[in-house]
Formats: C-alpha cells, sequence, structure tokens
C-alpha cells in the first residue's frame, strides 16, 4: 500500500456527488418531486422556518471563510450613515427642499457633508498603511457596504488601490453595494445579528460617524462588549462632537449613576482622518503613515 492510497479521500465531496445526481437521475414522477432533490441543493427545504439554525450557521460560516482565504488579518471598520451626501451633492438636497422643514433637514445634512471626505480620507490612510503579517493585511476597510459614508469608506481604500470589505443587508426597499466595494469582499446578509457580529469579529478599530438607528445600533452593541469585557478595548472613534452630544447625553448617563464615568473613557470624539489614525498608530505602536 502507498502513502497516495493512505491519505486518499474515500468518500466523493459534495460538489462531486451533486454533479454525479445532476448527470445520472433519470427523468420520472420519483425523480422530479422536490423530495428526492439533495437537501444541500433544496432550496425551498433550507428556506423551512425549522432550518433557521442550519442558516445561522451558513451566515456565519461563508464570510468567516472566504474573509480567511482572502488574508484578511484585521479590519478598520466604519459605521456611519447612509443620508450624508458629499459636498458636490449636498446643494441639490437643498434646491429639491419642498418646505421649510425639508429644507432645514438638507442644510444640517449639507453640514454633515465634510465626514464624507474624512471617511475616505481615513479609509486612504489605513490602507496605504499596507500593514502584513504572517500573510494575512491589517485594518483592510469594512464598511456596511452602502452608500453616503459607507461608500466613502470603501472609495478611500479603492483610492489607494487596496481591497475592501461591504456587508450589505436585504432589506424591503431595494438595496445595492456600492461601486467601490470588492467584489470578492461584498457580502450579503439576512440577519443584522451575524452581520454586526462580522463587523466585530476582526475589528481592530471602529470609527462611528454620524448616523441614524443603524449606526446607534451598532455603536451601542460595541460600547456595550467592551464595558462588560466581552470584548477587549480598542479605539473607538466618533466623529463630530458636536452631533454626538447634542443627540446623546454621555454626561447625563454619567450623572444619573446609569454607567461608570470611567465609561465615557471607551471612545473618543475625533473631527479629522488625521487626528483618528493617529490615535490608531499610537495605541498599536505602528510605523506606517
Amino acid at each position: 500500500m502507498t502513502n497516495k492510497d493512505l491519505h486518499d479521500r474515500r468518500f466523493y465531496r459534495a460538489k462531486q456527488e451533486a454533479e454525479f445526481a445532476k448527470k445520472q437521475a433519470p427523468s420520472t414522477p420519483q425523480t422530479e418531486d422536490p423530495a428526492y432533490t439533495l437537501a444541500f441543493q433544496d432550496t425551498e427545504f433550507l428556506l423551512r422556518e425549522e432550518l433557521r439554525p442550519v442558516r445561522f450557521q451558513l451566515e456565519l460560516l461563508k464570510p468567516e471563510m472566504l474573509l480567511d482565504e482572502a488574508g484578511i488579518g484585521s479590519t478598520l471598520v466604519m459605521y456611519g450613515s447612509a443620508r450624508i451626501p458629499e459636498l458636490g451633492k449636498a446643494d441639490a438636497l437643498i434646491e429639491a427642499a419642498t418646505d421649510d422643514a425639508s429644507l432645514k433637514t438638507a442644510q444640517r445634512l449639507k453640514e454633515k457633508a465634510k465626514y464624507y471626505d474624512e471617511a475616505r480620507n481615513l479609509a486612504r490612510l489605513a490602507s496605504n498603511c499596507g500593514i502584513s503579517e504572517n500573510g494575512n493585511r491589517d485594518f483592510v476597510v469594512c464598511s456596511g457596504g452602502g452608500p453616503s459614508i459607507m461608500e466613502a469608506a470603501n472609495r478611500g481604500a479603492a483610492d489607494s488601490g487596496q481591497e475592501s470589505i461591504g456587508l450589505n443587508i436585504v432589506l424591503p426597499h431595494e438595496q445595492a453595494p456600492n461601486e467601490y466595494v470588492t467584489p470578492s469582499l461584498s457580502f450579503q446578509f439576512h440577519y443584522f445579528a451575524l452581520r454586526k457580529m462580522h463587523f466585530l469579529l476582526r475589528a481592530r478599530a471602529v470609527a462611528v460617524f454620524p448616523g441614524g438607528f443603524g449606526t446607534f445600533d451598532e455603536f451601542f452593541e460595541l460600547l456595550t462588549l467592551v464595558q462588560t469585557g466581552k470584548m477587549e478595548p480598542l479605539p473607538i472613534l466618533l466623529f463630530g462632537k458636536g452631533f454626538w452630544t447634542r443627540v446623546i447625553d454621555f454626561e447625563a448617563l454619567a450623572e444619573e449613576g446609569t454607567i461608570s464615568r470611567k465609561d465615557l473613557e471607551l471612545f473618543q470624539f475625533v473631527e479629522t482622518a488625521d487626528q483618528a489614525w493617529g490615535i490608531i498608530q499610537r495605541f498599536y505602536d505602528l510605523e506606517c503613515e
């Protein structure tokens, strides 16, 4: 018996079995019925309510395996609004306003348009760093894959000729990944919980830009994980102190005793990409610029 005999696989792989089933099955009432379809190829079966735990596992495994295969060691995660325009498009929102309320909203969004540029600049700085260890890349930009701040993040990586990740999610209204996400690193999720887990599994720093419910959800889950010791501390950078202190009274939470005053040290306010990247560099003692 040779080494080849010892180590050769004795069972066909699932992909091979699927090909056999496709080629060999004669067309009969039995083989045409869905019951005869291989379970892992039976979409209707996989979508049954009872299969939810299996779908959870698949949604956990697929991005994890593909990111491993792509050599993604760690990420810079960037959260933020899907509504803040880049500066060049902000005036169009103002012109489209039909009443005083919508005009005021458009003007406020224009005030925050600078963060599109800061998100793009931060992504460019991280991507230019080019840290690589054991064949894996570090601080790969990761966004929600959508428009606005998310687009700016992926765009900044593209400016540097580097890949970036987009973690998109199925929503009732039409949505597609922005054009700057690397196609092979563009993932679509059904479960918000699994998407949020993948945001943080490889995160080594998180930049949080002004946003709405989704951004708040992601930001507060991150704070909770670090506060409770479920996740080790990492740089958490809030862009726009004026925005964040207006919409969330962090000081009041500490004064009311519902959080510890030390919890206010879990994050830092920044205004520019240079500030944010400087904090990340100091935290990890990085030499790249």
